[in-house]
């Protein structure tokens, strides 16, 4: 790891141990893919907490980590570390982010704006990207993912993103069963392979996906894998940097010649 991951490595670590020690419960700020790999990835003998994450509906891909005290083990379905029980039990804990509905003030005259753009302006009011979970971007409108404690602040002060005057507004919090508008495809492959149903999904040569994978940049349930040949499971979430997410939905059938019938939600 470098100065910066080792540095988060040990902020985590101390939250940790803070929640330990004081009984309550501690948050980071969003962490992306890789601070997320470096979460899931460090001994788990070096929290004094166990800890779920959540990014403020099921399939978000920058998400908090919320370490809890003993008191707190008692949930539910509780199933240890990350997973469903965060989302279970997320209304307990009361987890530190708002959602912001961004809209144009006037729908005849506003630009075809993208996720860039949103998150370009909001960074232009002085805010770290840390402080940011998920934008979604839905035709003329956004939903943006927020520490709670800077959403007055962006619904005060983000007044234009390009050209377009824009309204922000508190939107309530998504369902736990919210999904994200995706695509379904469905193919033939050889085997239930990473770099085969990546292929399926994304337009690439297969020496394209490999740069991908071995260069670091899909990530399988949070945590990065670096092999051509990891064998996915039915449900799980590959997400690949700068391209997108799936879902792996499994395999449908065998064909005649042995191949695999299979099917991913691809989000747009």
């Amino acid at each position: 790891m470098n100065k910066e991951e080792t540095l988060l490595q040990k902020r985590l670590i101390e939250l940790s141990r803070t929640a330990y020690i004081r009984g309550i419960v501690t948050f980071s700020d969003f962490l992306n893919l890789n601070e997320l790999n470096i979460l899931h990835t460090t001994p788990k003998h070096q929290f004094q907490s166990q800890y779920v994450t959540y990014g403020g509906y099921g399939l978000s891909e920058r998400q908090m980590v919320a370490f809890l005290p003993d008191a707190l083990y008692a949930f539910p379905d509780w199933d240890g570390f990350g997973g469903d029980s965060a989302r279970q039990c997320k209304d307990a804990l009361q987890y530190p982010i708002r959602i912001l509905r961004i809209g144009p003030q006037n729908q005849k005259f506003c630009e075809e704006l993208t996720h860039r753009d949103y998150l370009g302006a909001v960074m232009n009011l002085g805010i770290e990207r840390c402080k940011l979970g998920d934008i979604m971007v839905d035709g003329n409108h956004a939903l943006l993912f927020v520490r709670e404690e800077l959403a007055d602040y962006v619904r005060e002060h983000l007044t234009r993103i390009r050209h377009t005057s824009v309204i922000v507004s508190v939107s309530q919090d998504l369902p736990d069963d919210y999904e994200p508008k995706y695509e379904e495809i469905k193919g033939t492959v050889a085997s239930i392979r990473l770099d085969t149903v990546l292929s399926l999904a994304f337009p690439l040569s297969r020496s394209k996906i490999t740069d991908y994978i071995e260069g670091g940049k899909v990530f399988v349930n949070g945590k990065l894998v670096t092999s051509n040949g990891y064998r996915l499971k039915e449900g799980d979430i590959i997400s690949v940097r700068k391209m997108g997410r799936i879902v792996y939905d499994g395999i449908m059938k065998e064909t005649k010649k042995g191949r695999y019938l299979t099917a991913v939600r691809k989000y747009i």
